[in-house]
């Protein structure tokens, strides 16, 4: 924010404070009187640029189809926002989206690992029919062009772009893409970064840039791509990004210590600051009269780049954050939507809106159906699983070989099949990655070393196993009384009925989903070069 914008702000969020009162609405889940305040104090930012701004300054963008601004974080797990109940930092811009739209509790990566992601979120399907694309530093097949639904919105009229990270990382050259799906990159404006693990680009700018150059009778598609919350972050830099050390909730799946706790505030902290970016990017909609007539789309490509997270077809490796704004599109906002719902979803859902074909190869379902409703909770009976995938993420084994999952989740268990139990899960601990350290599929991290470095104190082994140690081939946990995923079921005898029902979901929609390993039981993976540049 300019000094003016973050003078306004501050003047106003005591406003409402001396406003508020015990009676909070209670019409949304995990809404605190906390949170409250910081939506209503959104609302007061918003509508003070439409006081600033002379009615010559906004212009009446109108077009047939919606605009839409897509934010999508880089390793952000679901439960770090303050409307989620995160303490530790205030989300202000998603906590209005979520406010104003719609807050998904149980929406799903289609696999733990960015790139293949990001390419199952852009074409609709999931991971395992992205052919070499299913892996990280991957050339794109050609092919998925007519699935990438930017394309076939921009061949609807819309004009794109996007900023830092896109379809990323991929080599698009390989097979022939004129460009990455998003179009133009608009990167050119930059600021001085809060710290060293934040990059320079002034994304909000950018932003302004982009529709600046965006003609007022056409739509327009934005793709907001951070590098943050990626690691590396600057060690003790979250209390200066405001992240607050003494609420952070260190996950179940590492100890408490301080080495650990202050590498999560770090990690909120770029969240934070993410948000603080978004947020200006909401208010030039406002100023431009363009905020009622854009869908604001706010998730992440996977979770937090943490051991067992991150590149683990775990809880907090696939679970995402997602909440949606469409003021002309969704009726009831404010609601809080239970559904088992997939980022694979995303693509139909944008392409029927925008009157785009959607091709049949895509596997996700629209979330028009949710859009449309006036409740809250489950809405579509049909939603009772989802599912992701892993092959190679880098390369950090002999042989270069992956550590190939899949896994069905359902509302209450998450099923998990390893198809190579005798592999290092987490990268061999004797052979260096192609990023030079050992357990390569886990980034570098105090948490990370300070597991490495304890190996041998009793209470800090059964962490460090959890997250390198060898896992058998079947790993069944009851998500609501263990999100951590510590406690594994799968050989326990009073699960056998649900592991049997889970198994038989997942083995049909892997055929049905034509998954090569279920049609054939080959890799192809393991054969494909990576193309990353050391």
């Amino acid at each position: 924010m300019e000094n003016k914008d973050v003078y306004l702000f501050s003047v106003l969020n005591v406003k409402v404070n001396q406003m508020a009162t015990s009676s909070i609405p209670h019409s949304i889940k995990y809404r605190s009187k906390e949170s409250f305040i910081r939506i209503v104090s959104l609302s007061f930012f918003l509508l003070s640029f439409c006081f600033q701004s002379s009615s010559g300054q906004g212009s009446e963008h109108r077009s047939k189809h919606p605009n839409i601004l897509i934010c999508i974080t880089d390793d952000q797990s679901w439960i770090h926002t303050s409307f989620a109940g995160e303490k530790a930092i205030s989300t202000l811009a998603f906590d209005w989206v979520a406010s104003e739209g719609l807050y998904f509790s149980n929406a799903f990566s289609a696999s733990p690992s960015s790139s293949p992601s990001r390419g199952a979120m852009i074409t609709g399907q999931e991971m395992w029919r992205l052919g070499e694309a299913a892996q990280l530093f991957s050339a794109v097949p050609k092919e998925l062009e007519a699935l990438s639904f930017p394309l076939l919105l921009e061949k609807k009229g819309y004009f794109t772009g996007f900023t830092q990270k896109g379809w990323a990382p991929n080599n698009f050259h390989q097979y022939g893409w004129d460009h990455n799906p998003f179009g133009f990159i608009y990167n050119l404006q930059e600021l001085q970064a809060p710290t060293h693990g934040i990059v320079s680009n002034n994304y909000a700018r950018n932003f302004k840039l982009f529709l600046d150059l965006c003609s007022e009778d056409e739509p327009f598609l934005f793709w907001f791509g951070s590098s943050e919350p990626h690691r590396p972050f600057e060690v003790n830099s979250g209390a200066s990004l405001g992240a607050d050390i003494e609420q952070v909730v260190v996950p179940g799946f590492l100890p408490d210590v301080p080495e650990v706790r202050g590498d999560v505030a770090d990690y909120l902290g770029e969240i934070k600051w993410v948000d603080q970016q978004l947020l200006q990017m909401i208010a030039t909609l406002e100023e431009k009269e363009l905020l009622d007539n854009t869908i604001i789309i706010v998730t992440s490509d996977n979770g937090m780049a943490f051991p067992s997270a991150k590149n683990n077809l775990y809880e907090y490796g696939i679970h995402m954050p997602l909440a949606i704004y469409w003021k002309e599109g969704i009726k009831n906002g404010g609601r809080v939507i239970d559904d088992l719902v997939s980022l694979t979803d995303i693509a139909p859902t944008l392409l029927e809106i925008g009157e785009a074909k959607v091709p049949n190869e895509m596997t996700g379902k629209s979330l028009m159906k949710i859009f449309n409703s006036s409740k809250s909770g489950k809405i579509e009976k049909g939603r009772r699983y989802v599912f992701a995938g892993k092959e190679r993420h880098t390369l950090c084994r002999e042989g270069d070989v992956g550590y190939p999952q899949r896994s069905v989740r359902d509302y209450q268990y998450l099923f998990i099949r390893n198809y190579e139990p005798d592999r290092w899960p987490a990268g061999s601990p004797d052979t260096p990655s192609i990023h030079g350290f050992l357990y390569g599929d886990i980034d570098e991290s105090p948490s990370k070393s300070y597991l490495k470095l304890n190996s041998y104190d009793p209470k800090v082994k059964p962490f460090f196993d959890k997250a390198m140690a060898k896992r058998p081939a079947e790993e069944l946990y009851d998500i609501i009384k263990d999100p951590a995923c510590l406690q594994n079921l799968a050989d326990n005898p009073e699960y056998a009925g649900v592991k049997k029902k889970l198994t038989g979901v997942l083995d049909k929609y892997l055929v049905k989903t034509a998954d090569p390993r279920a049609l054939t039981g080959e890799s192809l993976w393991d054969q494909f070069p990576y193309h990353f540049n050391k």
